[in-house]
């Protein structure tokens, strides 16, 4: 690994304190740890190596090296365990006796009630994860860059990224998903590889600028993204009106823990604690490069692909209304700057008020009775089903191709 960070390692620092004024009131954080932001800085230039490995031996490996492994090896693996594959090539057995490690922290119980309770969230945790987790970061240099030389948010492949997001995010949040033969645990090593690949093809091709942004797909960025999707996840519903209870939180926060583990994020960075994970990402926040002109296209990319969702009667009509809400629901949650640097329309958050109304209803009155909640969450597998169609239309969901 790299001991010098690339150069936009604490390029809009000054910036990022302001944007990060909430989580340093959230963490009583009056002084940013020095040790930690140089440990991000390396990290920046560090990638998840048992995944790069087996990249190698599928991308490097000339055919008939004992080495070389096959996709529909690895595919015969995840679905079956490494056993189902004769004679399998070192690497490849490696990077599953990796995955099928279990660490000894894991509580697969408090892993299904932390998927419980992300699906009993509904609609809300994904309107979350997209204006925040997704759009919300394309505020930043890196990891937009990449998404645009993969075009993997752009043009017509947006909706369908948008789609696989969302499935993938849902699947692991099912009744034992996340146990090895669960639908979760595979989709999320079949990410991991892919995120892998990637990085090797963007690496080794000279088309990735590593100097100014470190590796393609790094232990920071990755860091950084899981959490958006748990802790900053939290507090967004949260703003949306929907109670959290400690106890949920703990589980919630416990599942990305170990899907983080098995996206190869570094063990030391998978937070068991909303505190611990907010205290990272306000120091992930600090090290970044606010703007880049990737995140514009991109941004317009998601809210334009909200106008070509499946809705079935009306469906011109229900788009507009998709996309205005969306653009409604990103001014409330990234204000004019946010807007205006992505190049989007501020209008005002008018979506909101009935919608935290509505979950102060559900999430603080008739949740806390035992109907309540029951009906809380038929109601959030319901509305996440209604997402999904959306996406999907009658398409069968998947996850990325992973050819790169």
């Amino acid at each position: 690994m790299r001991e010098t960070p690339p150069l936009r390692f604490r390029q809009t620092e000054p910036l990022n304190r302001l944007l990060g004024r909430p989580l340093r009131l959230l963490t009583r954080q009056d002084t940013p740890d020095a040790a930690l932001l140089d440990t991000i800085g390396r990290q920046l230039m560090a990638r998840d190596e048992t995944g790069a490995a087996l990249a190698r031996a599928m991308r490097t490996a000339s055919p008939g090296h004992p080495d070389r492994v096959t996709m529909k090896q690895f595919s015969r693996a995840i679905a079956g365990g490494i056993d189902r594959v004769p004679d399998a090539p070192q690497p490849l057995r490696d990077f599953f006796t990796v995955v099928d490690t279990v660490p000894d922290w894991v509580d697969f119980d408090l892993v299904n009630e932390g998927g419980q309770a992300f699906r009993r969230f509904g609609r809300n945790a994904a309107d979350v994860l997209l204006q925040l987790a997704l759009i919300g970061s394309y505020r930043f240099g890196g990891a937009p860059d990449l998404l645009v030389e993969t075009g993997g948010l752009t043009g017509a492949a947006a909706q369908r990224r948008l789609a696989e997001t969302q499935h993938w995010a849902v699947a692991i949040a099912g009744p034992d998903a996340m146990r090895r033969h669960g639908v979760g645990f595979k989709l999320t090593v079949h990410v991991r590889l892919m995120h892998a690949l990637i990085n090797h093809r963007f690496e080794t091709s000279g088309r990735w600028n590593i100097d100014q942004w470190g590796l393609p797909i790094n232990q920071a960025d990755q860091a950084a993204t899981l959490g958006l999707f748990n802790a900053v996840s939290l507090l967004g519903v949260r703003l949306l009106g929907v109670r959290v209870t400690p106890a949920e939180s703990r589980a919630v926060m416990h599942l990305w823990r170990y899907v983080g583990w098995l996206m190869g994020v570094d063990e030391d960075w998978l937070c068991d604690s909303e505190r611990r994970q907010h205290r990272l990402n306000y120091h992930l926040l600090l090290t970044q490069s606010y703007g880049t002109p990737a995140g514009p296209p991109l941004a317009k990319a998601i809210v334009d692909a909200q106008r070509t969702l499946h809705f079935g009667r009306l469906a011109g009509l229900r788009g507009e209304y998709a996309r205005a809400r969306l653009l409604s629901m990103l001014s409330f949650f990234l204000g004019r700057k946010g807007m205006r640097d992505l190049h989007l329309p501020f209008t005002l958050p008018w979506a909101i008020p009935p919608l935290f109304a509505v979950n102060i209803l559900r999430y603080h009155i008739l949740g806390r009775t035992t109907a309540g909640r029951h009906y809380l969450q038929r109601h959030g597998d319901r509305s996440i089903r209604k997402l999904l169609h959306q996406y999907f239309g009658e398409d069968v969901p998947d996850i990325g191709d992973l050819r790169v």
